[in-house]
């Protein structure tokens, strides 16, 4: 891929501005959507996902320092001394967080790390349910590979280090699915069932020639004070996967997992219990929505796409917070998809849950009616309009 002109000016002029210089390379990391696989790759699940046409870019140059700078449009400088390399308990949550623990995983693989000065520029949103904060880590461990590491790590390898970062240093204990569907490109299946040699296949499918487009609504609920949301998710399903003495789900067969039901309802209650039962579902869907879209029946592939948001709704219980009553946005958008698709095209709650965005494939001849209705009642440019893009993380 390329920048445009104007991308390359603006990126130049901003670095300039930055750090007195002029840049040497140019990167760029993609934001992601999740097609099928709704909290299944933290139990070494099954995912679909593609990389989307709005990314985060960056100028950089080696600083010949020991300091990474980082700025982003519109955020402070933020500036990460390579002398220490272990978590800060002060930094979790912060940008500086994902920089250390990338930085730090490159050092344990053998990398010689150095300082450099970047200035990026995003079209992925924070809080957009298109996973910024894996652009973000894919983005620089891109940068650090090409420019350290000579390449040596694989693009799935990329993934993982971004993955780590998020986990031990910034923490939140994330799956692996966003990372790779940023790093790879494209539209990938990916098993996760061995997480050291995840299986990933690439799914050749153009939804446009359906005559649907890919929709990311965003119901403008921030994500901030959710993560222990997200985390309950991750450990009650623990708590399930130890009475059997396993990991995750993946280990334990599911009629296994439903002749224990009745102890651990008594255990673990029967929130864990419906959120196993979402996993065990969702992930044979998976496998179904891509034999589907192999096959070229979309109309499979929305009905089961259809069955994913009933099942997040009901079982994994990820569309409302806890105890949360006045402010219920991601329910209230996927009321408003109901009525204005009408029967047609599909819908469901996107990524994470809880905040952030819906996605929605919605027939063409109805997308400006479609949009005008969602933005009437969530505010303009609620609706994004996305295609897949072929690129993962690249140096431009």
């Amino acid at each position: 891929m390329t920048l445009t002109k104007e991308q390359k000016t603006a990126l130049d002029t901003g670095f300039a501005r930055a750090f007195g210089c002029v840049p040497e390379r140019y990167f760029s990391a993609p934001g992601r959507t999740e097609l099928s696989g709704n909290h299944t790759d933290h139990q070494r699940g099954r995912v679909l996902a593609g990389a989307v046409d709005l990314d985060m870019v960056a100028a950089v140059k080696v600083n010949g320092t020991n300091t990474i700078r980082v700025l982003s449009k519109g955020y402070p400088m933020c500036i990460v001394e390579l002398d220490n390399l272990t978590p800060v308990a002060e930094e979790i949550n912060t940008t500086a967080a994902l920089i250390r623990g990338v930085a730090a995983r490159f050092v344990q693989l053998g990398c010689k790390m150095a300082g450099f000065d970047a200035y990026m520029e995003s079209t992925v949103l924070p809080g957009s349910g298109l996973s910024s904060s894996a652009a973000f880590e894919v983005l620089v461990g891109t940068i650090s590979n090409r420019v350290f590491f000579g390449g040596k790590l694989t693009q799935p390898e990329i993934a993982m280090v971004g993955q780590y970062a998020e986990n031990v240093f910034f923490g939140k204990p994330c799956g692996l699915m966003d990372q790779m569907a940023s790093a790879v490109g494209g539209m990938v299946t990916i098993d996760f069932e061995d997480p050291n040699n995840p299986v990933i296949r690439p799914v050749d499918f153009d939804f446009a020639a359906c005559g649907h487009a890919l929709c990311i609504i965003d119901t403008r609920a921030s994500h901030a004070e959710l993560t222990d949301e997200y985390a309950a998710i991750t450990r009650e399903l623990k708590g399930i996967s130890g009475y059997f003495g396993k990991e995750v789900l993946r280990q334990i067969p599911e009629g296994e997992f439903y002749g224990e039901i009745p102890a651990l309802r008594e255990r673990f209650g029967d929130r864990a219990v419906l959120r196993a039962i979402h996993f065990y579902e969702e992930n044979a869907r998976v496998e179904q929505q891509v034999t589907a879209l192999e096959k070229g029946d979309f109309a499979t592939y929305l009905s089961l796409m259809k069955e994913s948001g009933y099942s997040s709704y009901m079982y994994l219980q990820n569309v409302i917070p806890t105890g949360a009553t006045g402010k219920q946005e991601v329910a209230l958008t996927l009321a408003l998809c109901q009525k204005l698709l009408g029967g047609r095209g599909g819908y469901r709650v996107h990524g994470g849950g809880f905040a952030g965005t819906v996605q929605a494939f919605v027939p063409c001849d109805m997308l400006e009616q479609f949009r005008a209705g969602i933005d009437a009642v969530l505010g303009d440019g609620a609706c994004h309009i996305l295609s897949i893009r072929k690129d993962g993380g690249v140096e431009i």
